[in-house]
């Protein structure tokens, strides 16, 4: 058994455990970056998952360069809490008749707002908080985001979240060239039943909370504006989204292991929304027909960093019940992975800084050259440690054992290639 030391140096938490394991890697990239915590911004966190005899999880996390005070952009894995907090509000509605595949319709009442009343990749041509949610997970779809956000409200959404204890999380931007008053208001939206009969509308929506903006975090050397002129200073992300890591994983544990966290931290979600949650966090985009994701293009690894190899298929064996993000040089994931052949599973979630120029916003990042694979080295070699970690109790994975969908290949409708992700 390895003994756990932690070293803390100005607020960054780094345990010797995983510190080890991860210089057991002989990967010159790996080790190069582990190197440069700074540079790359680089956080970690391994979650060891054991059960005891009645088949019950307890988890202990280890941190590498772990510091909530440490800011990287979230980019899409802010979906993650906007997919809890929108099933959470449709159970609300209930009374009303509405249910998370319910269709909607999303009308514009303010600068920047943008109608929404069909969805033409569902299975009935309308939009629903459950096609967004598909979405979201799947592909990483932004304007699902969009959507979910107008639903929930900005007020509404941070006040939860803070409620439930993730006080340190903002969320307060969607991904649309929006100012900050435009993102303070939010759209009218309608719940129709099959027929188009109104069910309920909800009225349009403004946020007058306030918001803790400091510290300030300016990033890089440059940045290219709006009209793509370069501008000589840092990019400043003191008002952008921000999600802690520690929260980030706390997050993805309590959409899959509700019970493992107190009462007063868990959304109020219903079985059948773990099971969805649980459902879209592992499939792929190849057993999806609603959308019909072009495979060539959305392979199965798509949204499994760790195990994202361009070469290889996605192990038969494993799913990886995740999400992921990416933007201005930042990759994200964070991870729940079971292998079902050798009864193991734990947590993996991680963050790198990638932008060798330190210009922002040009889309010159090198993620296929030093993001992507840092991330495959880390998930891998986490992954062969706990392959051979001893466990007490091997874990009764039965209940991640999911019935996927299945796409028809005589299905010949035209494959969707092109999203904002």
């Amino acid at each position: 058994m390895m003994l756990q030391s932690v070293l803390v140096s100005g607020q960054f938490k780094t345990d010797s455990v995983l510190e080890k394991i991860l210089r057991s890697d002989t990967s010159s990239l790996l080790q190069k970056m582990m190197d440069n915590p700074e540079k790359y911004r680089i956080q970690i966190i391994y979650t060891q998952i054991d059960r005891d005899a009645g088949n019950r999880p307890t988890f202990r996390n280890y941190y590498f360069h772990v510091n909530r005070d440490f800011y990287f952009y979230p980019a899409s894995t802010v979906k993650l809490p906007l997919a809890l907090l929108s099933l959470e509000k449709i159970n609300r509605l209930s009374s009303k008749g509405v249910n998370p595949f319910t269709r909607m319709a999303f009308d514009s009442s303010f600068s920047g707002q943008s109608l929404l009343l069909r969805d033409s990749t569902s299975e009935n041509g309308y939009p629903s908080i459950a096609h967004f949610i598909r979405k979201a997970f799947l592909i990483s779809d932004n304007d699902a985001y969009n959507r979910m956000y107008e639903f929930v409200g900005q007020q509404a959404l941070n006040q939860r979240l803070h409620a439930l204890g993730y006080t340190h999380i903002r969320i307060v931007r969607q991904f649309l060239p929006l100012s900050e008053s435009e993102n303070r208001h939010t759209n009218a939206v309608r719940f129709l039943d099959e027929r188009g009969n109104l069910l309920y509308r909800q009225p349009p929506a403004f946020n007058r909370d306030s918001f803790q903006f400091s510290p300030e975090v300016k990033l890089g050397i440059g940045y290219l504006n709006g009209q793509d002129s370069l501008i000589k200073e840092p990019m400043d992300f003191t008002r952008h989204n921000r999600i802690p890591l520690e929260d980030l994983q706390l997050l993805l544990q309590t959409a899959l292991f509700p019970s493992s966290v107190p009462a007063a931290k868990r959304f109020q979600l219903k079985p059948k929304d773990y099971l969805f949650l649980r459902q879209y966090l592992s499939q792929y985009p190849s057993e999806t027909p609603f959308p019909k994701y072009d495979t060539t293009i959305f392979r199965d690894s798509y949204v499994k960093f760790f195990f994202q190899d361009t070469g290889r298929p996605m192990p038969p064996d494993i799913r990886v019940f995740n999400k992921v993000g990416w933007a201005y040089g930042f990759l994200t994931d964070v991870s729940y992975i079971v292998d079902f052949k050798h009864q193991i599973e734990f947590m993996l979630t991680a963050t790198v800084y990638i932008n060798e120029d330190g210009i922002l916003n040009d889309n010159m990042y090198e993620y296929q050259s030093l993001g992507f694979p840092f991330l495959y080295q880390v998930g891998q070699t986490v992954y062969q440690y706990d392959l051979k970690r001893n466990r007490k109790v091997k874990p009764d994975l039965q209940p991640f054992r999911l019935k996927y969908e299945h796409r028809d290949p005589a299905d010949t409708r035209p494959s969707v290639r092109n999203v904002d992700n």
